[in-house]
């Protein structure tokens, strides 16, 4: 899901530059993974560097900017061994300064949709940052997605990752409480992208963190998404209104386009006329995960590539994920490979709590108070 705006990439403020690596030496894993790796991937209009780092294990290939915690490219191998990048993304940081689709970006404080950018904690009214039409999305005009983290890269036995910290101060983008992040990427022997969220605050908040990566198993830029074959284990999922804030409904899958239990293409039923895609313009909704919250993370969706073999299994805690279906790529984004992206070009599966919690109490809390620790963990594996 994104913002429905036209992105202008001519003219940023801020320069792309190419990247140089800093260091030579490649850390082993004893897996034969390799990472990390940092190099200088841009600077921001106020100097500030931009870093690139690179990790490999277990088949799996991941690069990760220090902007906004984005996955620029993630590649892995088909049935033939021949690798892709199947995440979208661009090959320049003005590109993702400017930009308003959040693609592969790390979401907070609160991922999704806040009806009116507005919530009571406490019996406390927080007015939020408007910045999708008159909700908040993804934590405000500046949200996590346009930090510049900490990063400092790891290798653990057979695992090779990156620790990436920030720290928001209290009353940025309107969120009450300072709020200590800390997002945790590994990737283990098998090639498998795990993803550890942490955060702590000094004040009661609201809290929901999730990745942004849009999907293309076939590889990005080779077009639709719509013969990949998609499974999600979720009976109900949340109607929106026009705004696509949640109505407080559970509704059942069944019997409609959003039945994803057996599994089917993502194209088959795309175009049925549903009310509730005509007014997303496809798929972009919340799925209620059959499971609900775990305390540790379950299998909860399959994304298949036939022509590839390519799949993708994703595990998490969380209760929901948000499946969105490119509805608003439109042809002018130029991706990492140099081709458009259209329509369909890409999916997400946003694992989360549900979108507009704080404004719904009977729904699973997103509220974060001193003293506790806000941690949940997802899992994307791999195979061919």
């Amino acid at each position: 899901m994104e913002l429905n705006r036209r992105t202008v990439i001519a003219g940023a403020a801020a320069a792309g530059i190419a990247a140089t690596t800093l260091g030579t030496g490649t850390a082993q894993a004893s897996s034969g993974g390799r990472g990390p790796v940092k190099e200088l991937f841009g600077k921001l209009d106020d100097g500030t560097k931009v870093y690139r780092w690179s990790l490999e294990n277990g088949g799996t290939r991941l690069k990760v900017l220090s902007y906004g915690g984005i996955i620029q490219s993630l590649e892995i191998p088909d049935r033939h061994g021949r690798y892709a990048n199947v995440s979208l993304g661009y090959d320049n940081l003005a590109a993702y300064v400017v930009g308003t689709t959040f693609f592969g970006a790390t979401i907070g404080r609160y991922g999704n949709r806040i009806a009116k950018g507005r919530f009571t904690l406490d019996g406390k009214t927080y007015q939020l940052n408007v910045n999708d039409g008159e909700n908040s999305l993804h934590g405000g005009a500046k949200g996590f997605n346009t930090k510049v983290w900490d990063v400092e890269g790891f290798t653990s036995g057979s695992d090779v990752g990156l620790h990436l910290h920030y720290t928001s101060i209290d009353g940025e983008m309107g969120y009450p409480g300072t709020l200590r992040t800390k997002v945790t990427f590994t990737l283990n022997r098998h090639g498998d992208w795990r993803i550890d969220y942490e955060a702590t605050t000094d004040k009661p908040t609201v809290v929901n963190l999730t990745n942004h990566t849009y999907w293309n198993l076939a590889g990005e830029g080779t077009g639709t998404i719509e013969d990949h074959e998609l499974t999600i284990a979720a009976s109900r999922y949340t109607p929106t209104d026009a705004g696509l804030i949640p109505t407080g409904e559970l509704a059942k899958v069944a019997g409609t386009p959003f039945d994803f239990r057996r599994g089917k293409t993502v194209g088959r039923d795309i175009r049925a006329g549903h009310p509730q895609q005509v007014q997303a313009k496809g798929f972009d909704h919340n799925w209620v995960l059959d499971k609900g919250v775990t305390a540790r993370p379950e299998h909860i969706a399959t994304l298949r590539d036939p022509r590839s073999g390519r799949t993708l299994k994703i595990a998490t805690d969380q209760p929901g994920v948000q499946f969105y279906s490119g509805n608003f790529l439109d042809g002018t984004l130029v991706g990492t490979s140099g081709s458009t992206y259209r329509q369909g070009d890409g999916m997400c599966l946003e694992t989360q709590h549900f979108p507009d919690s704080p404004n719904q109490p009977s729904w699973p809390s997103t509220v974060l108070r001193p003293g506790q620790t806000y941690r949940t963990t997802t899992i994307h594996s791999f195979s061919a």
